[in-house]
Order: C-alpha cells, then sequence, then structure tokens
C-alpha cells in the first residue's frame, strides 16, 4: 500500500451509530488511532444525540441530523485544539452517541421490607414493586457521571443503579407521608407521582437520568391483609345493610358461627365453651332451617324447642366476642359451674349498651350466695 493509501485507511469520514435495540444508552464511536478528517460526514438519527469529548472534556454536541463536520460548526473543540484560523488537517476526537429514547421496562422492588408505623396495627412491614420508564436526560452529567471510559452503557448497568435509589426515595416517601397501610394502598397512584418526584431528584443532577414515570404496587403482610378483610365485612355489616331482616338474620349466623368457631379453638374454654358451641350450633341450626322454611323448604321438627315467648334472653362477652343468645336457665347452669360469673358483660334488646352481669336485675339472682343452713335443734 503506497502512503496515499495509507493515509485514506487512517482517516474516517463517516461517523455514524446504527443501532436496533433500545437497551444501549451510550456507544463510543470506534475511531481507535484513526483521525477524522475535515468535511467529513457526521449522521445523527432520532433518538439519538452525538457529544465529542476532547482530552476527557466534552466538546461540542449535536442534535439528529445530517452534519458535514467544520471548525464553524466545532467551535468548542476549535478552541480546545487551538485552530486559530480553522483547520484544513485530520483532528482528534472521540466521539460519543447517546441514546435519548426512553426505556420503558425497568422493573424495581424493595429488596427489603419498609417498616411503617400505623395506628392501628403498630408497626408493619410492607413491600412494594412496580416498573418505572428512565432516559438520559442531560448527555454530559451522564457521560461524566456514568460513561466515564466505557466504551458502551448498556441499560443493566443502571439497572441497580435506579432500584437502589427508588428503594431509598420510597422509604423516605413513607416517612414524609406519615401514612398508615391502609391509606399506603388506597393511594398507590398518588403516591407513585410523589415517588417519581423523590427519584428524579437524586438521579437528575447526579447522574443526568430522568424518570417519566413510575407504577407502584404495595403489598402489605397476610396476617394485615386479612385484618383488613374482616374490618371491611365489620364495616359491611353496620353500615346500615342490617336494617333488613334478611342481612340482620345472616350477621347474626355469622357472629353465632365465628363464636362457634373461636370457643371450639379455646382448649381453655371449659364447660362455658363446651355449653357455648353447642347452645350456638343449635340456634344457628334453628335459624337456618326456619330460612329453608320461609323459602318453600319442608321445615324438619326441631330437637331443641325455642326459647319461650317473651322469654328473655342475653347475649354475652366471650373474650372478645358476642355470643348467643342464651336463655337464663343456660345461664344458671353456667354460673353454677363457675364459668358465668357477675363481672361477665351482657346485653339484650332494650339494654342502652353492655352492662356486668350482677348489674342486671333478671341476672343478679343467679349469683347470690344463698344463707348457711340453721343449726339443727338440740333433741
Amino acid at each position: 500500500m503506497g502512503i496515499i493509501g495509507k493515509i485514506k485507511g487512517e482517516l474516517v469520514d463517516i461517523i455514524e451509530w446504527i443501532d436496533d435495540s433500545r437497551s444501549t444508552l451510550a456507544w463510543r464511536f470506534p475511531r481507535y488511532n484513526n483521525e477524522i478528517k475535515n468535511e467529513a460526514e457526521l449522521i445523527v438519527r432520532e433518538g439519538q444525540q452525538a457529544v465529542f469529548v476532547y482530552r476527557g472534556k466534552l466538546a461540542d454536541r449535536f442534535g439528529p441530523g445530517h452534519y458535514t463536520l467544520t471548525s464553524e460548526n466545532l467551535p468548542l473543540l476549535s478552541t480546545l485544539q487551538g485552530w486559530k484560523h480553522g483547520f484544513n488537517s485530520p483532528f482528534r476526537s472521540e466521539v460519543y452517541f447517546i441514546n435519548t429514547r426512553p426505556v420503558t421496562d425497568l422493573r424495581w422492588g424493595t429488596p427489603n421490607p419498609v417498616t411503617v408505623r400505623d395506628p392501628d396495627f403498630t408497626m408493619v412491614q410492607v413491600r412494594a414493586n412496580g416498573l418505572c420508564v428512565v432516559r438520559v436526560a442531560d448527555p454530559e452529567v451522564f457521560l461524566r457521571e456514568v460513561i466515564g471510559t466505557d466504551s458502551s452503557v448498556d441499560v443493566d448497568e443502571i439497572s441497580e443503579l435506579i432500584r437502589r435509589v427508588i428503594t431509598v426515595a420510597f422509604s423516605d416517601m413513607i416517612m414524609e407521608t406519615r401514612l398508615g397501610v391502609i391509606d399506603l394502598q388506597g393511594r398507590q397512584v398518588e403516591l407513585s407521582d410523589k415517588l417519581r418526584t423523590f427519584v428524579n431528584e437524586q438521579v437528575d443532577d447526579e447522574f443526568g437520568l430522568a424518570v417519566d414515570s413510575i407504577t407502584m404496587n404495595i403489598s402489605l403482610p397476610d396476617e394485615i391483609t386479612s385484618a383488613m378483610t374482616r374490618g371491611v365485612a365489620r364495616g359491611v355489616e353496620e353500615s346500615g345493610f342490617l336494617n333488613n331482616v334478611g342481612d340482620l338474620g345472616r350477621y347474626q349466623q355469622g357472629k353465632a358461627a365465628d363464636a362457634m368457631i373461636a370457643a371450639a379453638q379455646n382448649p381453655g374454654g371449659g364447660a362455658m365453651g363446651d355449653m357455648m358451641s353447642a347452645g350456638m350450633g343449635v340456634a344457628l341450626g334453628s335459624q337456618m332451617a326456619g330460612q329453608f322454611a320461609g323459602q318453600g323448604a319442608q321445615q324438619a321438627p326441631a330437637s331443641v324447642p325455642p326459647p319461650l315467648p317473651g322469654a328473655a334472653t342475653f347475649h354475652i362477652d366471650n373474650g372478645g366476642q358476642a355470643a348467643g343468645p342464651f336463655s337464663i336457665a343456660q345461664l344458671q347452669a353456667a354460673a353454677a359451674s363457675g364459668q358465668f360469673n357477675a363481672s361477665t358483660l351482657v346485653w339484650n334488646q332494650g339494654m342502652p349498651g353492655w352492662a356486668a352481669a350482677g348489674t342486671v336485675p333478671a341476672l343478679s339472682g343467679l349469683f347470690s350466695t344463698p344463707p348457711p343452713l340453721p343449726n339443727n335443734p338440740p333433741a
């Protein structure tokens, strides 16, 4: 090869980046030791920026378009290389292409749960995950803080960075909002925008990135979710649906079933737990049989007669669960076995609220101690 051919082989006359993937965020044009000749062509496609770097300093930037490189459109590079009167010879410069298109499928999640102070459940550990859309917003900062001397930067290289920033921002946001777990789940869309603001404050100035959107799904421990579900059910029961007779029947059945299960699961319940289980099972069966009869089904004869009309019945507090109703005879048997006492809370129709059994006139006699028998008269 002659001298002219060798010189031509060392000169770069077309600079472009053809990339059909969306995962590469930055790519350095492979100039190696070749020089870029005067009036070389620069082709920058949509979604790209070309950045010229000379001896570690950022020089000129070009947006999408087709350019012929001269000293006129390379003013900063001309100043750095000392071209006082323009240049007519090849020049050296590194050229980086920056992908400015958004990356839409970057997943994130909290590797460890975040502790939330909740007014109802005290301390709760929550997790969060979702998707975020990220892009290069400031090529200069991105070049300086992320690219460095790398020949290319893939989205996987910033994924861990973004996930770490989002996790810290999520924890800071939770502490700042001071919301309980119920509000956190109910306001996830609003909080996603707030989280995006927190994240952008970190990645914009420090890494030249921008997060355009974040989706967030907050997950709670199973026991908290179950407690919330039970709370919603109670709220529905107390919100006015009980005005309907059928709903009232279902409500009483549900309460009786809950209390029966609680008593059956309590090994220390003793005779009172057994009595309540049996009594509630009979009451529940009678109610269900009555409903079937009302719907046209043949009612089976009851094995235990219901309380006499007008007979007083009471609900009792069984470890925080409302149980009953029980007749006075049933409560008398429980009092005799020591499983029902004067301090047990009771309620029946007409009472303004729950009261200790010993203060209720209809029940106070169950707890009176009979006087001692008189001594036998002497023979």
